[in-house]
């Protein structure tokens, strides 16, 4: 997809938006559409859906820093790349509404703190430095097309960082080179927690798949053999019974990562495999059959919600009403989230504000990485 008609989608996408939220009848597709009218127009959005939205969006915009960043619990491009996601998602125009100092403040800061010489967009390298990579790069790939950034470095000096003057486009192919010189060096074509990894796994692999898939979608260049080795290696970690593992060994891993696994499998357009007949089987029958989610809930919601949309709208329909009702009942009165992990908050509301609200914006379609 050319940047030209990314933003033509969004634009689009905008429009549709507006009539959606200020009109009573539902829009009617016409003769012969292969989906129905919810699906590929979209109805009006859930009035709980756009309120919980909205106040999550308060939340967010209250507790971004002057520098663009959200710095609370975990921080780094990854994180704040989350929460930019949420305001791209909410159908406002990122150019002329209401959130476009945010988003660009947002994107000021993730891309001053890329290296200019690898493209790593981790900060530090820790246990999260390639899920900051991997976030931070889907993130750019989603404003890509979507954020004018003529005007994005006005009356910033050059002093105040080394990527000052750096295009979108530029970050976020110095972003893909560096996840493509990872997986070359890496003996699975997948990744770990930093770029020199000789080990892999499906979760973070699965931050980083959907960031390259994101920059190949938008335009931009990505090896055919970077994202044939990293597909080959889910399907090596997708056991007989559907279930993917974490690393290591095939089968036996959350609801998480066999979630990561059907929605990797479907943008990368490789339903025809058996490993993802197999773990689109195994998700589905696992939303039916459990109320709770097993290991790291918001975390396995913001997941599940995509995997279930691209590979069944009706099974997405179904848990999405599910997912909505819980959220509901969760939400803070600031409008925050929490819940990532059940460790005490260890990584922070707005980790899980936005992959909360992430979550609930498949109800919206309008990121691209949202269509189907």
């Amino acid at each position: 997809m050319t940047r030209r008609i990314q933003s033509t989608c969004i634009a689009t996408a905008l429009v549709v938006m507006l009539v959606a939220r200020h009109a009573a009848a539902q829009p009617v597709a016409p003769a012969g559409a292969a989906v129905g009218p919810v699906v590929k127009y979209g109805d009006p959005v859930p009035r709980d859906v756009r309120e919980m939205y909205d106040a999550g969006i308060r939340f967010l915009l209250a507790t971004q820093d002057a520098s663009g960043a959200w710095t609370d619990g975990q921080a780094g491009p990854g994180v704040t790349g989350m929460a930019m996601m949420v305001l791209l998602a909410s159908g406002e125009d990122p150019n002329h509404g209401p959130y476009r100092d945010a988003i660009r403040r947002a994107l000021r800061s993730m891309i001053v703190g890329q290296d200019g010489s690898t493209g790593f967009l981790g900060g530090s390298r820790g246990h999260d430095s390639m899920y900051q990579h991997g976030f931070g790069m889907l993130a750019l790939a989603e404003a890509y097309g979507a954020v004018d950034d003529r005007g994005l470095w006005q009356g910033v000096a050059a002093t105040d960082g080394p990527g000052v003057g750096r295009s979108i486009g530029q970050a976020l192919e110095l972003a893909v080179r560096c996840a493509v010189t990872a997986a070359r060096s890496n003996p699975h074509g997948a990744w770990r927690y930093s770029p020199e990894a000789r080990d892999a796994d499906t979760s973070v692999s699965g931050a980083v798949m959907m960031g390259l898939l994101a920059a190949r979608n938008a335009g931009i260049e990505v090896p055919d053999e970077t994202i044939s080795r990293a597909v080959q290696y889910y399907v090596a970690m997708t056991g007989d019974n559907g279930q993917a593992g974490y690393s290591g060994s095939a089968g036996g891993g959350s609801d998480a990562v066999t979630s990561i696994t059907v929605l990797v499998l479907a943008i990368a357009r490789q339903q025809e495999l058996p490993a993802y007949r197999r773990a689109l089987d195994y998700l589905e029958a696992r939303s039916r059959e459990t109320s709770g989610i097993d290991g790291y809930p918001t975390y396995t919601r913001y997941y599940r919600a995509q995997a279930l949309f691209q590979g069944d709208v009706e099974a997405w329909e179904a848990w999405n009403a599910g997912l909505i009702r819980e959220l509901k009942s969760m939400q803070s009165r600031d409008g925050s989230f929490s819940g990532f992990a059940g460790r005490g908050g260890a990584y922070g509301a707005t980790v899980d504000t936005s992959l909360a609200l992430l979550a609930l914006a498949v109800n919206f379609k309008f990121l691209p990485v949202y269509e189907r």
